[in-house]
């Protein structure tokens, strides 16, 4: 998908970060530890990374279901990073969420009728003059679901079904922004795809503007406009989705690029060159001096090990936090005067 730097932010993050206390006095998880990313209006944001990286604590911090430790976060021009139970509804109308399991994400006392149709009572959707059933089966419908199962309870369906229900119910009060917390990863591969597809259907569809938090990097080569990259809580590297498969710049994301399984030459040739990965993700608890990744890094230097990079826009629109790119802001600023 192509990139369009001229599109607005509809979503601004600043210096978000987002503590945990332990049960040891004075310690905390540094579940996400000072990140800034936008994403733009038509846009596909992939947050990618690996377990514990902090990217499913991002989404619950944009959402409001976590208060944020320090940092901002704009929707549309509005400071959401205050007390998530303060904002006003329609706000909350505007910005949805579909998450990773459907079958805890939706309650299995209710029928699928039911659950679609709290939020649209809670937003008072439809108007006037309006049907409730007509609404719901057009919720049905546009998640290519028989009406009938207006009728049905989450159990009584498949895993694909269930999440289909649950986009629809994301959609029921007409949204500008998703937040997709690995919408795919339950589910059975035959059925992925499809859920893949319907989501880039419903955007173009009703212009919607999706953060897809996932582990899996391939998935967002056709699906995302821009891919960012984190790490232990911080993102290592954030770039249109084009030139970051092309020319990825961080050593970490190199290291996942180079794992990925490819079925053609073409594709081999395409991976950046082996870099052999060594080690686990350290814990956030006791998060390593300098940068995050150096334990694990083929390339650390001994500035790595004492200074935390920051991050610096290498071309445009392509930024990287490592220190083999420290120069790369300076040398712009000399190519351009």
């Amino acid at each position: 998908m192509g990139c369009n730097t001229m599109a607005k932010d509809i979503l601004v993050v600043e210096n978000l970060k987002k503590y945990f206390p332990t049960k040891k006095k004075g310690l905390y998880v540094k579940a996400v530890d000072g990140i800034s990313f936008t994403v733009r209006e038509g846009e596909t944001l992939g947050l990618v990374g690996e377990s514990g990286s902090g990217k499913s604590t991002t989404a619950y911090n944009v959402i409001g279901m976590y208060g944020v430790t320090a940092g901002k976060i704009y929707f549309k021009g509005v400071d959401i990073s205050g007390d998530a139970g303060k904002r006003p509804l329609s706000l909350k109308k505007d910005l949805q969420m579909v998450f990773q399991d459907p079958g805890t994400s939706l309650n299995p006392q209710r029928t699928i009728g039911q659950i679609l149709a709290l939020p649209l009572k809670v937003h008072k959707i439809p108007g006037e003059g309006e049907r409730l059933e007509d609404r719901l089966i057009q919720l049905l419908e546009t998640v290519e679901l028989p009406p009938e199962y207006i009728y049905k309870y989450p159990r009584s369906i498949g895993g694909g079904e269930r999440q289909m229900v649950a986009i629809a119910r994301a959609l029921a009060t007409n949204p500008s922004f998703v937040v997709l917390d690995e919408p795919t990863s339950a589910l059975d591969v035959s059925v992925q795809a499809k859920i893949i597809n319907m989501l880039i259907r419903l955007q173009k569809q009703f212009n919607l503007s999706y953060l897809f938090i996932t582990h899996d990097l391939s998935l967002m080569r056709n699906l995302a406009t821009r891919v960012a990259i984190m790490y232990l809580g911080k993102i290592a590297e954030i770039a249109p989705a084009v030139d970051f498969f092309r020319s990825p710049k961080h050593p970490y994301t190199q290291m996942l690029l180079s794992s990925i399984p490819v079925i053609s030459g073409a594709e081999e040739e395409m991976k950046p060159k082996k870099v052999p990965s060594r080690g686990e993700i350290p814990s956030p608890v006791n998060v390593p001096p300098g940068c995050g990744f150096h334990p694990r890094c083929p390339m650390a230097r001994q500035i790595c090990l004492e200074v935390d990079p920051i991050m610096v826009e290498t071309i445009p629109d392509h930024f990287v936090r490592c220190h083999l790119f420290a120069g790369a802001a300076e040398a712009r600023e000399v190519v351009g005067a």
